[in-house]
């Protein structure tokens, strides 16, 4: 029987809500923000706000020519960030389609902002800015057809949090050169992380470290991943000056005579289909390192990462995978376990599939990604428990090679017809106060465990833990004295896990 070693990672800052505002397409902004008298403007909203307030926008489409401006007269706290989220079950499109060339969507210049839920389209520069900011949080937000890349990190923004988000279509029409999904770059400060997001289609690169100005900063993502950048939405291609790269990992200009160093840390992240290099170090000497991560069919190689280091840094690559493209790195990388040294072959025999169509698809309820059988490993290949524990959640005697992680002790592959042990709902109501109903639905009869973890990773109640009959189950959880924040639901059974995430506020 395969194990898991579960981790939660704890990506979100604990909310302490003060009070409730509204915007919907049809209020005033001479209202009072209510639910029932809700303002017209996210601007006027924004200026009533103060730290622990949640702003919610009501669904529809918002024809926006003006940037929203959020400086830092507007800083929230670890305790009382601000949140400016879509209307729970409505998501909100802020179409900038019809503004000004070179102005950016929203410009986040403040600390300690929550953003969800939000579909930014259009802008004339970046979709979002993220400027001089710190530890916000940016949550299933969507970033698409902006006039420069969808979300830049520039101006010292440090530990600012990326949580399933996309980015896509971006494109710069003077040049297509510039326009990136993800941008963390030119003077970002350190810090900043990335968790289940996707960039594709972007006239540059899927991701973008390149500095000017700023060194010596470290950007982290983890379960992230980038295709078809290089190319306009229509498929074409703008020209050389239009890069391609999936993950850029740094670089600096006449070559990095500066010897700039973009420090990136790479975790179970894919590319494919990009229009030159899936992992490119460009010029960067920082330190880079990339643990069970997959290159498949990138134009100019699946990694490239040759030039020399500056002193003292390191290039980590290990239980890696790649896959119809080549691998370039200098003999100083430090190398374990990847699919192209022995005793390792690759061939298309060791997938379930290598059709990447359904990439794009849309994410699962709870805002992570698609589960699609696109490079995940076919059973009896040897690249199956082939890895290294790194520490990495994985199941069986040890972690198997590249981004994706199977379990044939408890499921059957994709390509084949199976059985579900058990499905775990999201809850309802998500926020809530003072109750929740978590839902569960078990296949067959069988011991379950359903608990209770805080955002630290701290047990905070057994809901059940015993035996379960087959059939749809529901459980209240009413957390009387437990303080607002974000929970897990954790479901265990048969040695399969599940988690949701739970939002109560007060």
């Amino acid at each position: 029987m395969k194990k898991l070693l579960l981790l939660i990672p704890f990506l979100y800052l604990g909310t302490s809500v003060q009070a409730a505002l509204y915007v919907a397409p049809d209020g005033n902004d001479a209202n009072t923000g209510t639910l029932a008298s809700p303002f017209k403007t996210i601007p006027r909203a924004i200026t009533t706000a103060v730290p622990g307030d949640t702003i919610y926008i009501r669904g529809s489409i918002y024809e926006l020519t003006t940037t929203i401006s959020i400086g830092s007269a507007k800083n929230g706290s670890a305790n009382m960030p601000y949140c400016l989220w879509g209307y729970p079950g409505e998501t909100p499109v802020l179409d900038f389609s019809k503004q000004p060339f070179g102005s950016k969507g929203i410009s986040l210049r403040a600390s300690y902002w929550h953003l969800k839920d939000l579909i930014v389209r259009g802008a004339g520069d970046n979709g979002l800015y993220i400027g001089g900011g710190s530890h916000n949080i940016v949550e299933n937000c969507s970033f698409f057809e902006n006039r420069d890349s969808g979300v830049q990190l520039d101006s010292g923004a440090s530990h600012n949090r990326m949580i399933n988000c996309d980015s896509y279509h971006n494109a710069d029409p003077t040049d297509y050169g510039d326009a990136d999904g993800f941008a963390p770059k030119l003077t970002v400060g350190t810090g900043n992380y990335f968790y289940g997001c996707r960039a594709w289609g972007n006239c540059d690169d899927g991701w973008d470290g390149y500095m000017r100005g700023a060194t010596d900063v470290t950007t982290t993502l983890e379960q992230c991943w980038t295709w078809g950048n290089g190319y306009l939405k229509n498929g074409s291609d703008p020209g050389p000056q239009a890069n391609g790269n999936g993950f850029k990992m740094g670089g600096g200009d006449n070559s990095n005579s500066e010897q700039l160093m973009h420090h990136f840390i790479l975790r179970h992240c894919l590319a494919f289909n990009n229009k030159a290099k899936g992992f490119d170090q460009n010029n960067n000497t920082g330190s880079m390192t990339l643990l069970q991560c997959s290159g498949f069919a990138n134009r100019t190689a699946n990694y490239r990462i040759s030039k020399t280091l500056s002193a003292g840094q390191t290039l980590v690559v290990k239980n890696c995978l790649s896959h119809d493209g080549s691998v370039e790195l200098g003999g100083f990388a430090v190398q374990q376990s990847n699919s192209w040294l022995p005793p390792f072959q690759v061939s298309a025999a060791d997938f379930i599939s290598i059709d990447p169509a359904l990439a794009a698809a849309p994410r699962n309820t709870d805002g992570s990604l698609p589960d699609i059988p696109f490079l995940r490993l076919a059973p009896g290949s040897d690249l199956i428990d082939g890895g290294t524990d790194l520490g990495l959640p994985f199941f069986g005697p040890a972690p198997d090679l590249g981004a994706f992680e199977s379990n044939y002790a408890t499921r059957i592959a994709y390509s084949q017809q199976h059985e579900v042990i058990f499905s775990l709902k999201q809850n309802f109501p998500n926020p809530f106060n003072p109750s929740t109903q978590i839902g569960y639905t078990m296949s067959r009869p069988g011991h379950a465990t359903l608990q209770i973890f805080n955002i630290r990773g701290e047990w905070v109640t057994t809901l059940i833990d015993g035996h379960q009959a087959a059939g749809e189950h529901q459980v209240i959880w009413r957390p009387a004295n437990a303080p607002a924040g974000i929970y897990f639901c954790r479901l265990s059974a048969a040695g399969h896990v599940e988690v949701k995430r739970l939002l109560l506020q007060k």
